[in-house]
């Protein structure tokens, strides 16, 4: 693939750097002495050429030395930090593969709604944000998930709760619930009434429809309060901006929250300008505690002129910031009804789910993105949704040959495929950047929206993907799911929600090895950003980042990976993160 000019130069100047360091650190009796030395541990390396070690030694951020306890010995000087592991499992840094890093922050400066069992356990949290927030502010959350209550709301509506019993305990507040999913939301009477959305059966008028989305309504005619897709922005648009002090509130409690999960890189789904700048301002006051990778939105378009003028934006701040992918979205969630789908929902005769992006500008982009050295990634979790992605795609590549040698372009969820689909993937060179625990939570009521048939036929098909030869990246999609990638690395390898059903795991032929759902937290997940040079495995010469897990995640029974925790974080050699508990 032809790339930019700038871009070539600094790779080719990185690798100049980096075969001069091979060099220098691998003599016998090294002159100068590790900044840090791991030892005693059970090291899961992720390089076929050697893969197991005991030590590993680290000067400054780069890793000079792994294999035995012996050999590590000449590494130490009186200055080495060591840590003596005790036997603790080690392995590459964990990669989350797609998440919303701003997202995992908001949700801690928000009404987190993620373990919330029912309607009326909602409305009891929204009722204590109303008494500590001033009247007429915003009261904003997200994380409920009606499929997974364990009570319905009094009033439903196309399976979905309706505003009243929101609009009591809040009256005097506009409130404005995302749906886990993030392609659905429930707003109450006051956030409705700013936003210009009456009430047909009193006022008359019309509710506003909008392209790709949909205000679902009662059989009278009257808002629920949902809204679907891109109907969400009639809301949104009335929601007072982030300001820059908090984006960067958030990225310090998103940064927070993945060290203490053992993440040490974070592949970001969707930024716009604002966070972008915030993002280079932390990268270059030295103030990035993870890796970030980022994908831009598609929907600004001030920041894609600029990205298809200048193209990727790597290893800024020391190899902490990298902008260089672009992100589209095809449809919505199967929760919400959105998944785009080629056959009509099995629970809803008639519905297909939205579209949300013309399929010319994913063709469009794509050219634009090839001739610029970025990637595209485009949100596909319906089978109609990823068989237009990998046709416009596929065209894009006959267009223009000579920059798609090496694209790398993804699909983000790849969730619901059709079995002639599948195998394109790794014809076409796209990779599949899935999060197993989306099958863990919605696999128990999935079935009801597409049917039997095809949840074994194209649902959450890992092993037939890795079979046919594709590269799979993993992740939670936080704040969708929780960050933790353990419970993720759990669905991966069982195929059970996290209580542990069905016994054998759901479609169990489906099912990752360790060693696989390793790789995809990992070496694949870095080549999924083009960074499996410098991460995913722990080789000399490559970034110094590890997660040190409490327990063996490759040999312990199943039930014993959710009982795992980080007990260390390292990342570019320094540790960032330790259990005290």
């Amino acid at each position: 693939m032809t790339l930019p000019t700038n871009y070539m130069m600094r790779f080719f100047s990185h690798f100049i750097i980096f075969s001069l360091f091979i060099i220098a650190v691998s003599c016998n009796n090294p002159e100068e002495k590790a900044t840090l030395v791991l030892h005693n541990g059970q090291i899961y390396t992720v390089n076929e050429a050697q893969p197991k070690a005991e030590a590993v030694a680290v000067i400054n951020d780069t890793i000079v030395y792994v294999g035995d306890n012996q050999g590590v010995q000449k590494w130490i000087g009186e200055a080495t930090e060591v840590v003596d592991l005790e036997g603790k499992t080690i392995t590459p840094g964990f990669i989350e593969g797609h998440a919303h890093f701003i997202g995992v922050g908001m949700n801690k400066m928000n009404v987190d709604l993620l373990q919330v069992k029912s309607y009326e356990e909602m409305l009891e949290k929204i009722a204590v944000a109303a008494k500590n927030t001033p009247e007429g502010e915003w009261i904003i959350g997200r994380g409920w998930h009606q499929d997974k209550w364990d009570s319905l709301a009094p009033t439903m509506v196309q399976g979905f709760p309706t505003h009243q019993g929101l609009s009591e305990v809040a009256p005097n507040h506009p409130v404005y619930l995302k749906h886990a999913s993030g392609h659905a939301a429930l707003a109450n009477a006051k956030a409705m009434e700013i936003a210009g959305v009456v009430n047909i059966q009193k006022e008359g008028p019309e509710v506003i429809e909008i392209e790709g989305g949909e205000i679902i309504k009662d059989e009278l005619g009257n808002p629920t309060g949902i809204f679907n897709e891109n109907a969400m922005r009639i809301i949104t648009e009335k929601i007072p901006e982030t300001t820059s002090e908090g984006y960067e509130r958030a990225a310090e409690l998103a940064m927070q929250e993945c060290l203490v999960n053992g993440i040490t890189s974070f592949q970001d789904a969707g930024i716009t300008k604002d966070i972008e700048e915030t993002y280079r301002k932390l990268a270059e006051e030295g103030n990035m505690k993870v890796r970030l990778w980022a994908m831009i939105s598609g929907n600004d378009s001030t920041l894609l002129k600029e990205y298809y003028e200048n193209g990727p934006a790597v290893g800024l701040g020391n190899n902490f910031l990298t902008i260089r992918s672009i992100k589209l979205y095809m449809d919505g969630a199967l929760g919400s009804r959105g998944a785009w789908l080629l056959e009509e929902y099995a629970d809803m005769p008639g519905q297909f789910g939205h579209n949300t992006t013309p399929m010319s500008r994913v063709y469009e982009t794509s050219l634009k993105a090839l001739e610029s050295g970025l990637q595209l990634c485009s949100h596909a979790i319906g089978d109609r949704a990823n068989r237009e992605v990998l046709n416009n795609y596929e065209k894009a590549f006959n267009e223009k040959p000579e920059f798609a040698e090496d694209h790398r372009f993804r699909i983000e969820h790849a969730q619901h495929l059709s079995a002639e689909d599948i195998p394109r993937f790794s014809e076409l060179g796209v990779v599949p950047a899935m999060q197993a625990i989306h099958m863990a939570s919605d696999r128990p009521w999935a079935i009801e929206r597409l049917g039997e048939e095809r949840i074994i036929e194209g649902a959450y098909v890992w092993r037939k993907l890795l079979d046919s030869g594709a590269k799979i990246v993993n992740g939670t999609d936080a704040p969708v799911e929780p960050l933790n990638p353990l419970p993720s690395f759990y669905a991966s390898v069982s195929r059970r929600t996290l209580a542990g059903e069905p016994e054998g795991g759901f479609e169990p032929e489906q099912k990752m090895s360790r060693k696989e759902a390793l790789r995809s937290y990992t070496l694949d997940a870095a080549y999924g950003a083009f960074e499996e040079d410098i991460k995913g495995s722990i080789e000399v010469g490559k970034l110094a980042d590890f997660t040190v897990f409490s327990q063996n995640i490759m040999i312990i029974p199943e039930d014993e990976i959710l009982k795992t925790q980080a007990d260390m974080t390292i990342v570019g050699g320094k540790i960032l993160y330790q259990r005290t508990n």
